[in-house]
């Protein structure tokens, strides 16, 4: 039976190597971590033993991860201080992902709510080039699509490519594109194709490095970010066979952040997936 890269965030509370295994006991072949304490932008001390542990276990099961930067994280941000907090405990996400081997650090595009918004997209690219001036790894910075409830910046394709393309270092930065917020936004209303065809024609698509595939509690354009059971919120499960069946998704991780189940775990989530994916897989062999 092929395996697909899905999975789901999972805690590291018991450590790196658990979090992988933890990830696989739920079917999943790939998953999600916060490196360190979500609520704080410190930097963190961790055992390279345990995420040289965490990689090996993924290389030998044929697992991908991705890690998470802290909420507090915001690439627009205009004092001078949390910026630079922010650019230091971006490093440690960074250091933590490579040891770990985990393809990147999601972060959320940023938050900027002065007047004159060009100044937030310059933060942005100020604290991107400042974070990745001092980063040779090959863990990316994967920028996160917003889903408007914060503020109305990066919703659109346009400004997560331009916000790449204006950066120093565009190939150390890659795309995390989350179905909720794609839907809350009002970018994607669940069916047809236009903003995959901007996504593609932007660039996005190109440098699409994981999926967080989460289902919507409100309808499209509603700008509230809550996620519901995949397949039981308002994106439904055909609209997301449809996306589902999009090449550049099927080639990288895909991970949930929807509620947990009754048993603590998104086995049944996971499950329902590979499901889909593997339907959808046939379709297209079959030519439907």
């Amino acid at each position: 039976m092929k395996m697909y890269w899905t999975g789901s965030h999972v805690s590291i509370g018991k450590g790196f190597r658990e979090a992988a295994r933890t990830a696989l006991s739920q079917g999943g072949r790939a998953f999600q971590y916060f490196p360190k304490n979500p609520r704080s932008l410190s930097v963190k001390s961790f055992d390279p033993g345990d995420a040289a542990g965490c990689r090996l276990f993924c290389e030998q099961n044929g697992i991908v991860s991705i890690a998470h930067a802290p909420y507090p994280v915001n690439l627009a941000a205009s004092d001078k201080d949390q910026a630079d907090r922010t650019i230091a405990s971006l490093v440690n996400d960074l250091v933590i992902a490579e040891h770990c081997g985990s393809a990147g650090v999601v972060v959320h595009f940023g938050i900027y709510k002065g007047s004159d918004i060009l100044q937030g997209y310059r933060n942005m690219i100020h604290c991107l080039d400042s974070t990745l001036a001092q980063w040779e790894g090959k863990a990316k910075l994967l920028i996160e699509n917003n889903s408007g409830e914060h503020a109305l910046m990066g919703m659109t394709f346009e400004e997560l490519a331009q916000i790449r393309q204006l950066c120093r270092y565009p190939e150390k930065i890659g795309f995390c594109l989350d179905t909720c917020h794609l839907f809350a936004s009002g970018i994607w209303d669940g069916t047809g194709e236009d903003w995959l065809e901007t996504a593609r024609s932007t660039g996005v698509m190109d440098a699409l490095t994981a999926v967080h595939l989460n289902d919507s509690r409100y309808p499209s354009g509603s700008r509230r970010d809550r996620h519901q059971f995949i397949g039981e919120g308002e994106i439904g499960e055909d609209a997301f066979r449809r996306f589902l069946s999009i090449g550049e998704v099927r080639n990288v991780p895909i991970v949930l952040e929807t509620p947990r189940e009754a048993d603590g775990t998104h086995s049944n989530q996971i499950k329902k997936i590979n499901e889909w994916m593997r339907q959808t897989e046939n379709d297209m062999e079959s030519g439907d």
